[in-house]
Parts: structure tokens; sequence; C-alpha cells
């Protein structure tokens, strides 16, 4: 940690004229994509516990909801042609995943897909291994474990709510019933200064703003709206605006920080991207590889 923070005393410096923030993450965030994509079946335990060992600062997670209410790690609300093998080890047909909603199985059903095995064809690094899309509470349970067992320090966790108006009660609950449902586990088992919430349905980020005030909000963006007109439509300011990196622009990063408000992009795969937004003056980036940055940081 000493040596991340020696690499990017500058914007420590930046950051810290901020004043107190909400969570524990008051110098560069690194954060594993879904715990380490690139390196490991992703939103699994397994690269959850890799993104700890490559000391990331935070964990970054999605989440879907079984008809039986529990929360589950897993990026679709469906099981991925692309990722998963059936209870019977066999290959998904893309035109069937969608009949593989997980919003319509239990949780029982859903530990029955193998969602490490199949190799992925975008991530060549991956480690292939049979493992089941895990429910967050066993998520946290694991991650808390292993922290106090090889004491290492306490990681934060930022968690997507994935949900958009035309799938609501078809693919997840509506954004009061995912929200409160997330905000019950999170309550009983974190602190909410380690704890993130990000989303890219504004209706998420507006609830927790009013039901839930003290949590800490990211909003995620992927439209070429300028940052003001994407501020405007959420109607409130959150705490870290959180983009497709191409977008940024030094401009753009200093409005933020001028309305107190973190920059933490993503998803931030290559060397060179990871030092270009760095030069923006970000407060911390998002990748599948929390690898590579260690090895820009190791250098300095």
């Amino acid at each position: 940690m000493r040596k991340i923070i020696l690499f990017v005393g500058s914007l420590v410096m930046l950051t810290s004229c901020f004043g107190p923030k909400k969570n524990m993450k008051e110098t560069f965030d690194l954060q594993g994509h879904r715990g380490c994509r690139g390196l490991m079946p992703e939103n699994t335990i397994p690269a959850f516990i890799k993104a700890l060992d490559l000391e990331v600062t935070t964990l970054e997670m999605d989440l879907a909801v079984t008809k039986d209410r529990q929360l589950v790690v897993s990026h679709e609300p469906f099981m991925s042609a692309e990722m998963c093998l059936d209870s019977m080890g066999n290959e998904i047909p893309e035109t069937q995943q969608l009949q593989n909603n997980i919003y319509q199985m239990t949780y029982q059903e859903v530990a029955g897909f193998d969602c490490g095995s199949k190799p992925h064809p975008r991530f060549p690094e991956q480690q292939k291994m049979q493992v089941v899309k895990p429910r967050l509470v066993d998520v946290i349970d694991q991650v808390e474990d292993y922290l106090k067992v090889n004491g290492k320090p306490p990681v934060a966790y930022n968690i997507e709510i994935k949900s958009q108006p035309e799938t609501d009660d078809l693919f997840h609950p509506a954004p009061p019933t995912f929200s409160d449902l997330v905000y019950a586990v999170l309550d009983e088992k974190l602190d909410w200064s380690r704890t993130t919430i990000q989303s890219f349905d504004f209706r998420v980020l507006q609830y927790f703003h009013e039901r839930y005030p003290k949590v800490t909000l990211a909003l995620l963006i992927e439209n070429d709206l300028t940052v003001e007109e994407n501020l405007d439509s959420l109607g409130f300011t959150p705490d870290i605006y959180s983009c497709y990196f191409p977008l940024l622009s030094r401009e753009s990063v200093d409005f933020l920080h001028s309305r107190d408000i973190r920059v933490i992009p993503w998803t931030v795969n290559e060397v060179t991207e990871m030092k270009d937004v760095m030069e923006l003056g970000v407060d911390g980036l998002i990748t599948d590889y929390p690898n590579r940055f260690n090895s820009i940081k190791d250098k300095k």
C-alpha cells in the first residue's frame, strides 16, 4: 500500500483537499473488476480471493436476484452461454440463454450451473475451474474470513445493482425492492464506510439517495452526454462518477473534482491506458487485470 501511495502522491494531495470521505478509500483506489476477470472466472469467490492477493483496495461485483430472493453475484440476470455450462455439463445454446433466467430460478438451481470451466473467448489468461455463481452473503463471509486469517487490511466493496425499466419484474425486481434487499444484507454484514452502491440505472441511485442517504453512491456512465447533463439527469451530486474511461478528459475530471466528486473510470485493462487515465488525475480505476497495475507500481 505504501508503494501505491508514493506512486500516486500527487493524486493523494489532490483528493485530500476535499476533506473526509464517506467511505474508507482516501488514496488511489485499485478496483478488481468482477474480482479479476482477466485472470479468474468472473464474479466468483476464487476471483475475489485472487484479487485480494493482488492488493486491490476494492472488490467490484454485480448482483442478480433469484426466485427465492437470494442475492447472487452475477453480471447477467441469466446463465450466459459465453461462460456457463448447464447442470449436466453441456454448453448452453446462445438462443436459449435467456430461458435460464436467474429471477425465475431458486439459488439451488443456480448453483447447479458451472460458470468457470468453459474457456472464455475474450480472456485467454483466465484460469479455468468448476465454480458456481455465489451468493453475496457467501462472498462477504469468505472474503472477510480470508482477510482475517491472512492478516490483510480491510477491503472495500463496490456493488452494482443491475436493472433497467424494460426488465423490471421480468429479470429482476423493480428498484425499490431490489435496493431494499441489497441494503438489508450489507447493513447486516458490513460497515457502510467500506461499501459503495453503483448503477447505470438512475432510479436505483435516486432511491438510495432518498431512502438511505448515508450510503456512498457511484454513477455509472457509458453514454456520450456531458458530465453536466448526466448530473442534471440524476438530480443530485453522487460521491463517485464512474464512466467508460475513453469518455474522460482532464477538463471533465477537474470539473468533477470541483464538485467534490471522485472519478473512478472503468474498465482500464492495458498498461498504457492505466498510465493515461492516471495522468488525468483520476482517484482510482477499475480493471480486469490488477496485476498489470502492480507491474507499474512495482517499478516506482
